[in-house]
C-alpha cells in the first residue's frame, strides 16, 4: 500500500490496484495494470506498482497510465527515496534504479 496525502492505494486481485480515500474509505477508483501486484510507492506525483515483471507508473490524480519498465524478473518492492524509484529483484538477487 502506499499513502498520496489523501488517498490510499491499495494492490488488489485480478491484476487491479484501488484508490480509497483515507478520510472515509470510499473507492474512487479502481486501475488494472495486470499481473500480479506486489508493491506500490508514492513520488508526490505518481503511483509506482510493481507486478512479476513489470513496474507501471500511473498519475496519482486521475489513474492514467504513464508508462511501463522493465528492469528485471520476479519484481518485489518499489520504494521512493525523494529523488529515485528503487526496484526489488527477487529473480536476480538485486535492486535496481529507475
Amino acid at each position: 500500500m502506499a499513502f498520496d496525502g489523501a488517498n490510499i492505494w491499495a494492490a488488489g486481485a485480478f491484476g487491479k490496484v484501488f484508490k480509497v480515500r483515507a478520510s472515509d474509505g470510499e473507492v474512487l477508483g479502481s486501475f488494472k495494470i495486470g499481473g500480479d501486484p506486489q508493491g506500490i510507492a508514492f513520488d508526490g506525483a505518481n503511483i509506482w506498482i510493481t507486478s512479476s515483471r513489470s513496474v507501471r507508473k500511473l498519475r496519482a490524480s486521475n489513474g492514467e497510465f504513464l508508462g511501463d519498465f522493465t528492469p528485471g524478473v520476479s519484481l518485489g518492492g518499489v520504494a521512493f527515496d525523494g529523488a529515485n524509484i528503487f526496484v526489488a529483484c527477487f529473480g536476480s538477487n538485486w535492486v535496481s534504479k529507475l
